[in-house]
């Protein structure tokens, strides 16, 4: 994808009331004076405070991995002890998966909500440098802005960096921000031991810090007003790509898929493109928590969720997803340069008719690229595959055997613009007609009264001219943005915009 280009825009929604998200329901961005009207100035717990109300909410990380935070914060507070020297925080606001916006959404709208929990823990720990890292030039923007009205503390810079799927690793990261190739390192050597410049750091991802400043301002009690008692208080998922949704956790899945407009379809990919998928029966009995998506076979993950449409192919679906994850390697190990690589070729063999022979061989490749790679990248696509190969066991055996389902490859994984593979897979057709019905936004003229809300809101789309107001009164409406759309049309004052069909 380009540098400059804006990427896609979230559309916002809540289970609840909302605590992340809170406030933008009234405005477009979060300023600060916005920020501390809504959540109250933060506090300034010490390390072991902070690590004490981590672990009563069983706070983890949000982007992945699902470590826990008080345990990292405890190692990086040792090791500056052991080392007697400063420390650094890292916000990783780096979601170079396609089919996950809520960090985008958290650092595009509601920046200061991030940074309260950086700068809160900088503050516990004594650090002097915190450091976010995006790969969006808005986010950067709106990083940048929040960062300009919070003042003096530590030395604060949000920086730019390549957008691939790996930059997000730990070390891909921190030597980006270093000045380095955002690549995976290869070693493993902790953060907490050995990160930002040398120094020991902390290091975590856009919604985990929003959460802690979230549980810092609520306490343990008030944090768990919501949600189970195993895992209390809210989860922000990223639904068909499109939506950004903030629940409380336990909230039976198949209500916010009924919420963004969408069902479980042929299943669900869940925890995004290094997760697993579920099949529809298990989606439907699954709930929004780390413990019920386990049971059911899948992961939270980076809180994507991803429900494959009756209309497309799955193993198209399937074969196109792993030729992506096997461009995005850093290249820098076999099992990354040529085992996924030689696992999308197999699966796209069996996918065009090549037999057992060829599941088989996909089969192998795939267990030959785990547990070996100079990150978790081979792990992830590996995971990946074994679950779709179990999921859409039937599928893939009657491609196999040229029996193929004759539907179109939709794309219904999303990708990057300009980073679409159209896989062509016997039975299997990519069909760029098969969209949806082409909309429009209109301008009533007679009705607008030049407020501008709709230009904050569809920044993109709808510019405002030297007088006030919109350019155009005709604008074709892109799929991804008809949430903020609608979201605009509700919002006017005037009642000036509507959405209609094209033509």
């Amino acid at each position: 994808m380009s540098r400059t280009a804006p990427g896609p825009v979230p559309a916002l929604a809540t289970v609840g009331p909302p605590r992340l998200l809170a406030g933008l329901d009234e405005t477009a961005w979060m300023d600060r004076e916005a920020h501390l009207a809504v959540h109250g100035p933060a506090p300034s717990p010490d390390t072991e405070e902070l690590a004490e109300i981590s672990e009563e909410i069983g706070l983890r990380g949000r982007g992945g991995a699902g470590f826990l935070f008080a345990r990292k914060l405890r190692a990086v507070a040792a090791a500056q002890r052991r080392k007697g020297s400063s420390a650094s925080v890292v916000v990783n606001g780096s979601e170079g998966e396609p089919g996950c916006l809520k960090d985008t959404a958290l650092l595009l709208y509601a920046p200061h909500m991030v940074l309260d929990g950086a700068f809160m823990a900088a503050q516990a720990l004594g650090a002097h440098r915190v450091a976010v890292g995006v790969t969006r030039p808005d986010v950067e923007r709106s990083v940048r802005r929040a960062l300009a009205e919070r003042g003096p503390g530590p030395q604060a810079e949000v920086t730019l960096l390549p957008e691939r799927f790996v930059t997000g690793e730990s070390s891909a990261l921190v030597r980006g921000l270093d000045g380095g190739p955002a690549l995976p390192s290869g070693r493993r050597v902790r953060t907490s031991e050995s990160g930002l410049g040398g120094a020991p750091t902390l290091l975590s991802n856009t919604e985990t810090f929003a959460q802690l400043a979230a549980a810092a301002r609520l306490g343990a009690t008030g944090y768990g007003a919501c949600g189970l008692p195993t895992e209390p208080g809210t989860v922000m998922l990223t639904v068909a790509g499109t939506h950004v949704v903030e629940t409380p956790t336990g909230v039976p899945l198949t209500y916010i898929l009924d919420l963004c407009g969408t069902a479980p379809g042929q299943g669900v990919l869940v925890g995004g493109y290094h997760g697993s998928w579920l099949p529809p029966e298990a989606a439907r009995a699954a709930t929004v928590s780390r413990d019920s998506l386990a049971a059911a076979g899948g992961v939270l993950g980076a809180g994507a969720v991803l429900p494959l449409p009756e209309t497309t192919c799955p193993v198209g679906e399937v074969v196109r997803m792993a030729r992506w994850l096997a461009a995005q390697s850093a290249g820098q190990c076999g099992p990354c340069a040529l085992g996924l690589p030689s696992l999308a070729d197999a699966l796209a063999d069996a996918a065009d008719g090549g037999g057992q022979r060829a599941l088989d061989a996909a089969r192998a490749r795939m267990s030959a690229v785990e547990q070996r790679g100079a990150c978790g990248h081979p792990d992830g696509s590996a995971r990946f595959v074994a679950s779709a190969l179990a999921v859409f066991a039937d599928e893939f055996a009657a491609h196999a055997l040229g029996h193929g389902c004759a539907r179109p490859v939709l794309g219904a994984l999303p990708l990057p613009e300009g980073d679409l593979l159209h896989t062509a897979v016997s039975g299997a057709r990519t069909d760029s007609s098969a969209q949806a019905p082409a909309e429009q936004l209109l301008v009533d003229w007679t009705l607008c009264r030049g407020h501008g809300l709709c230009a904050d809101l569809l920044p993109g789309l709808l510019r405002l001219g030297a007088d006030g107001y919109p350019e155009r009164a005709v604008m074709p409406l892109p799929a991804r943005m008809r949430g903020r759309a609608l979201r605009a049309v509700r919002r006017c004052p005037a009642l000036a915009l509507r959405i209609a069909a094209a033509g």
